[in-house]
């Protein structure tokens, strides 16, 4: 196992859309059936945080800038990619600054064809009906984290 100080860490953003209801936004993945995740992505060079963010929601699901409103950003959310497995050969893990925004617009302005096709569909649950099983081992610790410093959830 490496050591976490001997890794690497992308930067990266997720985003966590919420509706006026109080419903977040989860996607499947379009190659793992029932994996279900919050809209995520690298930070480009000469980006900062926010911009990534509105970019990746474009490319991935097709949501624009307008339909968003950042309510929350909470950052060092870090994981280790699992057995060791590097992304671009250099990167063993991602950190992650998560935002949290009220999303205004309705169901028919997400395009999961927007870019590249990442998603095969999305739903809308409580954050307390968030599952761990959806996402892999090395992303649970993250998501719990997540859920409990956003909603107040704590999911075993």
């Amino acid at each position: 196992m490496i050591p976490a100080e001997a890794i690497v860490y992308r930067p990266n953003v997720a985003a966590i859309l919420q509706r006026e209801d109080g419903c977040i936004f989860v996607a499947e993945r379009i190659n793992i059936k029932n994996a279900w995740q919050f809209p995520q992505g690298g930070i480009d060079e000469g980006e900062d945080a926010e911009t990534a963010l509105f970019r990746e929601l474009e490319e991935e699901i097709g949501v624009k800038r307008e339909q968003l409103q950042i309510l929350q950003r909470r950052d060092g959310y870090r994981y280790a990619f699992a057995k060791g497995r590097l992304k671009y050969g250099f990167y063993g893990g991602q950190e992650q600054a998560y935002f949290l925004c009220r999303f205004t617009g309705t169901d028919a302005d997400f395009n999961l064809d927007a870019t590249h096709r990442e998603f095969a569909t999305f739903k809308w649950i409580k954050p307390s009906e968030f599952q761990m099983d959806w996402v892999p081992k090395f992303k649970r610790r993250v998501y719990r984290q997540v859920l409990q410093d956003f909603f107040g959830v704590e999911l075993a």
